[in-house]
Order: structure tokens, then sequence, then C-alpha cells
């Protein structure tokens, strides 16, 4: 006999057909779509209005299964971070974001990262492997669970939305800026992104759904022609000498094939710009010159710039630039025309902030291994 199939790994349309390979209809699939990511629900038994015979088939056949939070974390601004264990030695991160006129939930797509990014914690812990379309989407469907799928009648609704997701839900923007490169496992999260997106499952709009990516130019491409949602940019440096150090991938695609991409992609994007990321380092990538040189790099790309101040951690190398740097550079860039904001640090306090994320991974890729023999690591 077969293992039991998580329900939680197909879209609409892959339900479809693993229900029609079952004699089942197409309504019958989009039923228990309805049941299991629009009220949370992961006993068969409780889905009323699927025909008995159904349910018992499915309690046979089929699980609804999301990763276990062996930890919950909050922090002092109200920010949760949930430790989820997905097998085997490997945890990610999730963290929800609450703010007045929205709630954000970062997701992550991969356990650890092997990008190695110079200045994020999560690709100094290495890598495992991908996660499944069940585990990153399993991230939404449990947070809703654990925050309450539906706001309190007191609470005040996102103010800023055209599109505000279905049922008055606490998440209303999905980020995927935990850890991992999403387009590094494009094939799960492009599932996980049709169901955010599918009126039968969360409902959010393509605008309420960002993938950041570190510039891996092909899957920027891929992600245009079958699943454009809004799309943020890890840029962090504003020349390839820099970049290369700072953010590897760069060396396999360079700077000008990344802005060629951003072109390519705002023509299906949601938005008519693109988030650019740019994390300030002290005295690394934050001068005049730099943001001057930035200005020339994005001239043909319809943008915006979010500054990041560095969060910490242990043997990093670097520091975060101060306030008035920060200021002056975000100065610069605002008074040539390109909206320009500075991320506020939240969840620090439970390393729940950007760049800080990193679970607990089983390193395929021997990287904690070299840096303890470098000195780089505890």
């Amino acid at each position: 006999m077969s293992a039991p199939f998580n329900l939680l790994d197909f879209d609409a349309e892959g339900l479809v057909a693993w229900f029609a390979e079952r004699g089942e209809k197409p309504f019958r699939a989009r039923q228990v779509l309805r049941w299991i990511h629009r009220e949370g629900c992961d006993d068969f038994e409780s889905m009323t209005d699927v025909a008995k015979t159904l349910r018992a088939r499915l309690q046979g056949e089929a699980f609804v299964g999301a990763p276990r939070p062996v930890k919950d974390s909050t922090s002092s601004d109200g920010t949760r971070k949930w430790l989820l264990d997905v097998g085997n030695g490997n945890a990610v991160e999730t963290v929800f974001i609450p703010e007045r006129s929205r709630g954000t939930l970062c997701v992550s797509s991969q356990a650890g990262c092997a990008l190695d990014c110079a200045f994020c914690s999560t690709g100094k812990q290495g890598f495992n492997r991908n996660l499944s379309a069940s585990e990153i989407v399993g991230q939404l469907w449990l947070a809703n669970r654990l925050l309450g799928a539906v706001a309190d009648a007191g609470d005040e609704a996102p103010s800023d939305g055209d599109d505000l997701p279905p049922n008055g839900r606490v998440i209303s923007n999905v980020v995927m800026m935990g850890m991992g490169e999403p387009l590094a496992n494009f094939d799960s999260v492009v599932t996980a992104l049709r169901l955010m997106l599918d009126d039968n499952a969360y409902g959010l709009s393509r605008r309420r759904v960002t993938v950041s990516t570190s510039g891996i130019v092909p899957a920027m491409d891929r992600l245009r022609e079958e699943c454009p949602v809004a799309l943020a940019v890890s840029l962090h440096a504003p020349d390839d000498a820099l970049r290369d150090r700072l953010v590897p991938i760069n060396r396999k695609y360079p700077l000008r094939e990344l802005m060629a991409a951003c072109q390519r992609y705002l023509e299906r994007a949601p938005r008519d710009f693109v988030t650019f990321e740019y994390v300030m380092l002290d005295g690394v990538n934050d001068s005049d010159a730099c943001a001057r040189t930035l200005l020339e790099l994005v001239r043909d790309v319809p943008c915006k710039f979010n500054l990041i101040p560095f969060n910490p951690f242990a043997n990093s190398g670097f520091q975060r630039s101060p306030a008035e740097r920060i200021r002056r550079f975000a100065g610069i860039l605002s008074d040539a025309g390109i909206v320009t904001t500075t991320r506020k640090t939240r969840g620090d306090d439970v390393d729940a902030a950007c760049g800080q994320l990193a679970g607990q991974v089983l390193d395929k890729t021997r990287r904690t291994l070299r840096l303890v023999r470098q000195g780089g690591a505890d």
C-alpha cells in the first residue's frame, strides 16, 4: 500500500488531477481545497459538504500535514517567530510581523541557504535541502491557525488595500524572505504561490505576495512567465566588485544581466516597480559615492529602495551603519526621485529581524565546519 499523500503539496490544478485519478469530479477538489486552506481544516470528517464515502477514502489515502512548531517566541514589539521542525535534524523559521495597516508573514523556502551572502546569518548555517510545497504553504496554513484565522471584530482591517484577503484574515501579506533563496527551489515555491493566490485557498492578490531573490536570472524569467508576483531583489552593492564579495551569485549573474532581467520582469509584474533591498553595512556600502553609483545603476529600472539596517549576529564581521549615515544615504536616493524607505528593525530581541533567521540546519555543504576551522564561528 502506497504512503498517504499530503494534500498541502497540491495546488488547485494538482488536486483536481489527483481527484480525477480516483474518479472524482473537479468540484470535489475545490470543496476540499476550501476546507483545507480557507477553513484551516485537517480533519476530513469535519468536511461536512463532502460525501461520506469520499471522506472515508480520504482518511485512508491522504492527510493534511504542516511542519510542527517546536518553539514559539514573541518579541516585545509583537513580532512572532516560530521554529518549525522539517525533519532529520532540520528546522526553519517563520515570522509574523503585525502592523497597524497589515499583517505580514515571512516564509522560508529552504533548510538553510546555499548562496552564502556575507552578511546573512542564514547563509552561515550552510544548506541541507529544499522545502516541499507542503512545508512552504504549510507555514501560512499553520500561522493562520495559531494566530486565529479571522481577525477579532474590534481589530482594524488593513486600510491600504484593494484586494484584501478573504474573511478578514490576520495575515494580509506574504513575503518569501525567510530562510533560503526562493528561486533556487522554483517548482515547490510556485506551487505554494499559486495556493496563496487562489480564491478557493488564501485569496491574496499578486500585489500582496512578494518573492525576494538574490538574482538568479533564468528563474526570474521563469517566474515572470509562470506566476508573476511582486518582486524584491537583494541588491546590497552598487557595483560588481563589491557585490561579488557580498552576494556571491553575482559572479554568475552580474549586475548588467540582473538589471536587464528586472526590466523584463516588469512587463508582467503586478506592481510597476521592483523593490531593491539594500542592507546598510558601516564603511562597506554606505558612502555617498555608493549612493550615486546606485543611481546610475538603476536609472533605467523603475524601482524603490528599501534600506535595511544591518542586524548583527555572532562573528559576522560587519557593523550597522550609523543612523545619520543611513539618513544621508536615503536622502541622496530620494532627492533623485526614487522612493526610498528604511526598514524598521522588528523582532531583533528574538532574532527574528532581517538576516537573523538561522533555524537548525544539518549542513550538507560543510560550510559550518570550514568556518570553525578558519576561526569564523564559535
